[in-house]
């Protein structure tokens, strides 16, 4: 949804890049920019004056010139007065202290309301509650077979003692559903309501009532993210004639522009609390401000990428796995580890959502875009086509092998050969890097570089060296060669020119003017060349 608003940001922070000192025409020219894109994303008027006052205030202030890179500085305005916008801090739903909670769901018709209801239920049940939905939009055809349809989707019970379609009374289901809860011992009510169409006055009086009926500890507004500025001045009639407490977000997979989410929390003075993303009954989560800011400026979200990762992967299993790894060759991971770990990925989401939270994904939104998931299903037969054996040890798959496994998936030879040979290379550099080992990296074990390892063959004669004929003579220099590496390889400072005489004062100038990242150069202590890894 915010591809196109994350676009006209990044290009207009490129231009602060490498700036040591901002102007007021620099900051004046990015602020002009943000407007603009702020604008096409059809975000409210006073929102974006709003925004970008507040912005060129910031940025024209001490906290600017006073900054390392100004640059970076004004991302980090932004990013915080965008997380203000959006509301600040994450809201939480507020559980009554006897149960049941109630919770009310109100809005247009057609934003979702009913399938949202579904994804509340579900998600509360993951949290340990036990919630029960309630069919109380009796006017819109189907809706209480379509909100029983998606209750059994979601495994949740459903209260609906009418037919609906314009029979009954959804005041007394509203309040009959709650005395069913007490008998049921259900600690959540769900009240899925009529929607509207624009301002209706009958149903805002029934909504009212029904409101007063079971007196909700929440009031949940439910907005399509996809229809714009129309949600916001829906939400403000709403808010006078009933009354809501927080908002809902649907639909945020789309494609529009994403005004809506930028600008109904400021407008209304009212939090989103949840999101919904997808339409699956899983695509809903809680909202949080600053992880959206986040993917807004393409930084990511890496918190909701670790919660999807804890929420999905078996810790033992995971351990097991990393284990041997660790171990390499012969320690037992084969393509049946791999095939778990996939699998375990792939419940997480949609691989192109799941690497979209990663930061700068929007440099590589044309190839996410464009993935494609059957390809996961393809590896996923070429594995499910070997034998157990086969699939732990990977170096028994001759040629007859393959093309049994081949005929098997439905695959051809070659893809079974691309699977091995990805797998074989993964699995080395993954035992790499869980050993302490860089590969590529100069001077470090195992590295690419001139320090441990084996001695790269240069192309070409060596001029001034020639080679002995006599075999002792030849082993002796070899000797002396090998203890040459060896000593460069237990001195990481000849990676960086620095011999082993070199003067510790020295090594910090030359460490200091490499300007390399504080991680790396907290790995080398004062006056010592042995980075501690």
């Amino acid at each position: 949804m915010f591809d196109t608003l994350s676009d006209r940001l990044s290009a207009a922070f490129r231009t602060l890049r490498g700036k040591g000192k901002l102007t007021d025409a620099d900051i004046d020219a990015t602020a002009r920019e943000i407007r603009i894109a702020l604008l096409e994303a059809d975000v409210h008027l006073s929102v974006v004056k709003e925004f970008i006052t507040a912005i060129k205030e910031r940025a024209k202030g001490a906290e600017i010139h006073q900054a390392l890179n100004p640059g970076q500085q004004v991302v980090k305005i932004v990013n915080e007065e965008l997380v203000s916008i959006l509301g600040g801090e994450t809201r939480e739903l507020r559980m009554a202290k006897n149960p049941p909670t109630v919770i009310m769901l109100a809005g247009l018709q057609g934003a979702g309301k009913t399938t949202l209801a579904g994804k509340l239920a579900k998600w509360l049940r993951a949290q340990g509650h036990a919630p029960l939905l309630v069919a109380a939009d009796l006017q819109r055809p189907n809706a209480v077979n379509q909100l029983q349809v998606v209750g059994e989707r979601a495994g949740i019970h459903v209260f609906a003692p009418e037919p609906g379609n314009g029979v009954g009374d959804p005041v007394a289901v509203a309040r009959e559903s709650i005395d069913h809860a007490k008998q049921k011992l259900y600690d959540v009510v769900i009240v899925d309501t009529a929607g509207r169409l624009g301002v209706d006055e009958e149903l805002m009086k029934q909504a009212a009532d029904i409101k007063a009926a079971v007196n909700p500890d929440e009031v949940l507004f439910v907005v399509d993210a996809m229809i714009g500025q129309d949600s916001v001045n829906t939400a403000n009639a709403f808010a006078d004639g009933v009354g809501f407490d927080a908002v809902v977000l649907t639909k945020l997979d789309g494609d529009a522009r994403g005004g809506a989410a930028l600008s109904i929390a400021r407008v209304t003075g009212k939090p989103i609390m949840f999101a919904s993303s997808g339409e699956k009954l899983e695509d809903f989560d809680l909202f949080h401000p600053d992880r959206m800011a986040g993917r807004i400026l393409d930084m990511g979200d890496m918190l909701t990428l670790i919660e999807k990762a804890e929420a999905t992967f078996d810790a033992e299993q995971s351990a097991k796995a990393a284990a041997k790894i660790a171990g390499g060759k012969g320690t037992g991971f084969g393509l049946q580890d791999f095939l778990e770990q996939m699998q375990a990925v792939r419940r997480m989401g949609p691989l192109s959502k799941i690497m979209g939270m990663l930061p700068g994904a929007g440099a590589m939104k044309d190839q996410l875009a464009n993935f494609d998931e059957r390809e996961i299903d393809r590896i996923e037969a070429i594995i499910y086509s070997m034998t157990p054996q086969e699939r732990a040890d990977v170096s028994i798959l001759n040629g007859s092998r393959r093309a049994r496994i081949a005929k098997g998936s439905g695959t051809q030879v070659s893809d079974v050969n691309n699977l091995v040979s990805r797998f074989t290379q993964a699995r080395k550099m993954m035992n790499s890097l869980a050993n302490g080992k860089m590969p590529g990296m100069p001077g470090m074990p195992g590295g690419g570089g001139g320090g441990g390892g084996r001695p790269q063959a240069k192309k070409g004669k060596k001029k001034g060296r020639k080679v002995s004929g006599n075999p002792a003579k030849r082993a002796a220099e070899a000797t002396a060669q090998q203890a040459r590496q060896a000593e460069q390889a237990q001195d990481p400072a000849a990676a960086f020119g620095l011999g082993a005489d070199t003067d510790p004062q020295e090594f910090e100038q030359a460490m200091s003017e490499m300007q390399l990242p504080p991680q790396v150069q907290q790995m080398f202590s004062q006056g010592n060349k042995h980075p501690r890894i």
